[in-house]
């Protein structure tokens, strides 16, 4: 047990003079949005494009309109309250009055795009049940199936991410990251009928663009495969990541690396590093290992 003078000298070595001490750690001195309110955000958006799947399940068609309402305003008020708090996230110089107004705005015009979300998540839950035999039902897609989770997570960010939301899009995405293995960032472009098989593994890079129609199989990569870099030293947030186009299938922990284009109707095979464009149809199959030396960023 650990006696006052310990605490005390603990306490003292990891506050004293904070941003001299840790440069790379500064202190947050501003309001900050709450990790279990947004995950309550998710919960709720669930319960409005899944009714009786999740939320309350003794939804029928009769109570549908009177409790998808009852969770569109509850939603609404979650919402409106982390935006607030995202937009202080960044900055400290902001106007409460204006940060409210605007907090309300935003929240109105992302309950504005819950339909459309919706429209596409049904795509996605068809495109999963029909590429795998094993599904039983949409129900069991919808209830079971962690890509469903991790596509309507990133749905959910990918709007507040095209609105500038400062912060909410990449802890709403991390959070399914941290549930199912899927890494999806809010700022990468995903059609419709869109599929992921067993997921766990995937990683979607931000400025990845993929069409409709489009699968991918665990441990599959759409990553950057250099940098550019500004004069400080630190990267440029440019377009870096793969553009995949519509009817695509990339199966087994396939890396597609850097700013290229997968034609549409390619299949790309398993244990595949592909940094290069192909054309439309092609097949992409492992045939023997190749030894190469790896520069400018090649094996990265």
């Amino acid at each position: 047990m650990y006696n006052t003078h310990s605490i005390r000298k603990i306490v003292e070595l990891l506050t004293d003079n904070h941003k001299k001490a840790y440069p790379a750690i500064p202190l947050h001195e501003r309001r900050t949005p709450s990790i279990d309110c947004l995950s309550e955000v998710v919960e709720t958006v669930r319960s409005i494009i899944f009714p009786g799947y999740f939320g309350n399940s003794l939804v029928n068609e009769d109570s549908l309109v009177y409790n998808v309402g009852v969770s569109v305003e509850n939603l609404f008020n979650i919402l409106s309250s982390q935006i607030y708090d995202a937009l202080f996230f960044e900055s400290k110089e902001i106007d409460t009055v204006q940060a409210r107004a605007k907090a309300l705005q935003l929240t109105n015009t992302f309950l504005d795009k819950l339909p459309g979300i919706k429209q596409l998540l049904s795509t996605d839950v068809k495109a999963i049940f029909n590429s795998d035999p094993a599904a039983k039902s949409y129900g069991e897609v919808i209830f079971c199936y962690p890509a469903i989770k991790a596509i309507l997570n990133y749905r959910i960010a990918h709007e507040l991410y095209l609105l500038e939301v400062p912060v909410l899009p990449r802890i709403i995405s991390e959070l399914a990251h941290s549930e199912t293995g899927i890494e999806i960032h809010p700022g990468a472009q995903i059609g419709e009928y869109f599929s992921i098989d067993h997921g766990t593994g995937i990683v979607i890079g931000q400025t990845s663009i993929i069409g409709n129609h489009v699968t991918l199989y665990q441990g599959v990569t759409l990553g950057a495969k250099s940098f550019t870099l500004d004069a400080q030293g630190h990267p440029i947030d440019v377009p870096r990541h793969p553009i995949l186009e519509d009817n695509i299938t990339v199966y087994s922990n396939s890396s597609i690396l850097g700013r290229i284009t997968i034609g549409k109707g390619t299949i790309v095979g398993g244990n595949i590093w592909l940094t290069h464009s192909v054309p439309p149809n092609s097949r992409i199959l492992q045939t023997k290992a190749i030894e190469q030396d790896l520069t400018d960023g090649a094996g990265i």
